[in-house]
């Protein structure tokens, strides 16, 4: 909020905060379409630019590279760098498809390294106004899975600076929360 000469003045008490920076949303590949959806909704309403981003954990961020972006080393330099651009390549034709016409703004980037940290990286060089990632899918496979890599939105929703927005993914059966 601006005063009559343009300076910054603090909010009132109770009043929200406004939004500046991007939304920056993790995707994966054959990813339920919800975590996209959620992302652009909260964008398109809050009027910022959406940027989803692929992070790479078969390479890692260069030498100086604090942001995590995909000027980076591969760890198997026998071919890993064709998986990655295919699937760039597949992830942004996906999303160009769920975006068109939906008028949200939005860019693709790859990042390189541990997902959590990459996405924790890129959302601090970029000034994001949130972070948006789903949760684990229910099931004993991605059970075990998040037991040995962790929950990426847990890993972020305990050490970001900018809210966390946890997407629930899969069926939840209430039942079982007796």
């Amino acid at each position: 909020m601006s005063n009559p000469r343009g300076e910054d003045m603090p909010l009132a008490k109770g009043s929200p905060a406004r939004l500046t920076g991007p939304v920056l949303a993790g995707v994966l590949p054959h990813q339920p379409r919800t975590v996209v959806e959620k992302a652009a909704e909260v964008a398109l309403s809050a009027g910022l630019e959406l940027v989803l981003a692929f992070a790479d954990v078969t390479s890692f961020p260069a030498a100086g590279d604090r942001d995590g972006h995909l000027a980076a080393q591969a760890i198997d330099p026998d071919g890993i760098d064709d998986d990655a651009a295919a699937i760039s390549e597949s992830l942004h034709s996906r999303i160009a498809d769920q975006l068109d016409g939906t008028g949200v703004q939005w860019t693709f980037v790859m990042l390189a390294g541990e997902p959590a940290r990459s996405l924790g990286r890129y959302a601090a060089s970029i000034n994001a106004s949130m972070i948006v990632v789903g949760t684990k899918e229910h099931g004993l496979g991605p059970k075990f899975e998040g037991l040995v890599t962790g929950s990426v939105a847990l890993h972020l929703a305990h050490r970001q600076n900018c809210p966390v927005l946890m997407v629930p993914l899969g069926r939840h059966d209430p039942s079982r929360d007796q």
